[in-house]
C-alpha cells in the first residue's frame, strides 16, 4: 500500500508542471489545488482508445495538419495561472518544435462521462469553453451509446444547452469528421446491446 500524497497547498501552473507527487498517477490542477484522477474503467478506456484511433486515422487520411492527443493538459482562461485540466482526448492544429507540457490551441476536446465523475467532468467542460481556440466539446457517455455536443457558434458564443446524440452519425465540424456514433463504442460491452 502506498502512502498518501500530501497536497503542497495552492499551486500555480508552473509549480504544478514541475511538481513530482511520486507514485505515478494522473493529476489535474483545479483552482490551484492538485487533484488525483482515478484510473479509467474498461469501457472508458475502450472509448478513449477507439475514438482516438478513429479521429487519428481520419486526420492522417485527410492529410490534416491536426493531431489527436490522449490525456493532454489544457489551460482554461478562467484562473489560467492556477488550472491545468486533463480531458480524455483533444485535437490541435498547431504544430510544435519543442516539447510542450500543455496542449496549445486545442480545437476539439473530448470528455468521457462516467457515473462516478459527472460533477468533475461537467466542471471541466464549462472551463474548456473559456479557451478561445476550442470550437467543439464532445461528451461521450460510458453507460450508454450516447453523446452530448457543444459547438461554438459563428458569433463566437456557446449555446446554452448541449445537443444530444443517441443514434445516427457523430459529426465534428471542427475537424470535418463524420462517423456513426456506434463506431466509437465498437470495442465496448455496450456494442453488443
Amino acid at each position: 500500500m502506498s502512502a498518501a500524497v500530501k497536497s503542497p497547498g495552492r499551486m500555480t501552473v508552473d509549480q504544478f508542471l514541475n511538481w513530482d507527487p511520486g507514485g505515478g498517477g494522473r493529476w489535474q490542477l483545479l483552482d490551484g489545488e492538485p487533484r488525483a484522477m482515478a484510473p479509467a474503467n474498461r469501457t472508458h478506456g475502450a472509448l478513449q482508445g477507439e475514438l482516438g484511433r478513429l479521429i487519428g486515422n481520419h486526420l492522417r487520411a485527410s492529410a490534416s495538419p491536426c493531431s489527436v492527443v490522449v490525456t493532454p493538459g489544457v489551460v482554461p482562461r478562467i484562473l489560467a495561472a492556477h488550472n491545468v485540466r486533463v480531458p480524455d482526448l483533444a485535437v490541435t492544429c498547431s504544430g510544435y518544435q519543442r516539447e510542450e507540457s500543455t496542449l496549445a490551441d486545442p480545437v476539439l476536446i473530448v470528455e468521457i462521462l462516467s457515473l462516478s465523475n459527472q460533477a468533475d467532468t461537467w466542471a471541466n467542460v464549462w472551463a474548456y469553453t473559456s479557451i478561445p481556440s476550442v470550437r467543439e466539446i464532445l461528451i461521450l457517455r460510458s453507460d450508454a451509446i450516447a453523446a452530448e455536443l457543444l459547438r461554438r457558434g459563428s458569433d463566437g458564443l456557446w449555446p446554452e444547452h448541449t445537443v444530444a446524440i443517441t443514434d445516427g452519425d457523430l459529426v465534428l465540424e471542427s475537424i470535418s469528421f463524420r462517423v456513426p456514433l456506434r463506431e466509437a463504442y465498437a470495442t465496448t460491452r455496450l456494442a453488443a446491446r
